[in-house]
């Protein structure tokens, strides 16, 4: 009897190990690429960036009549509010580079992240309009 109760447990031993040896599942393909990490600069940085006469699109995200009421020069505006998950039609270029503003600074990280889950790639914030020691043009 011991030698049956061994030779089964012996059996079962090898089912169960030979069980654990199947051949792996094939992962899950792993994305090449990455969604781009959010960014935040400086007033001064922002204005470096504005002066150095490279293509770049200045992105006021507050509403309509704050922006009238005073913005960055050659800022376009497209309120936070509206950033939902489409690609907005003012920003046609997923690569082109974003400077973005609000007033405070809370709007403009909410809306750089919204964009950069979009797909754009080439993002930043730079705060808030109340921390931009330069001039503003009013509408």
């Amino acid at each position: 009897m011991k030698k049956i109760l061994s030779f089964l447990t012996l059996a079962f031993s090898i089912l169960t190990l030979s069980a654990c040896a199947a051949p792996a599942a094939a992962a899950a393909p792993t994305p090449t690429a990455t969604p781009a990490a959010y960014k935040k600069i400086s007033a001064a940085d922002a204005k470096a960036r504005m002066d150095s006469g490279d293509e770049i699109i200045i992105l006021d995200v507050r509403t309509e009549e704050e922006y009238d009421a005073g913005h960055i020069t050659d800022a376009i505006l497209v309120p936070n509010e509206t950033i939902i998950d489409e690609q907005p039609e003012l920003l046609p270029d997923l690569d082109a580079e974003i400077l973005v503003y609000c007033r405070s600074g809370n709007r403009s990280a909410q809306a750089t992240n919204k964009l950069l889950a979009i797909g754009y790639t080439n993002v930043v914030d730079f705060g808030g309009i109340i921390d931009w020691p330069y001039e503003v043009v009013m509408d």
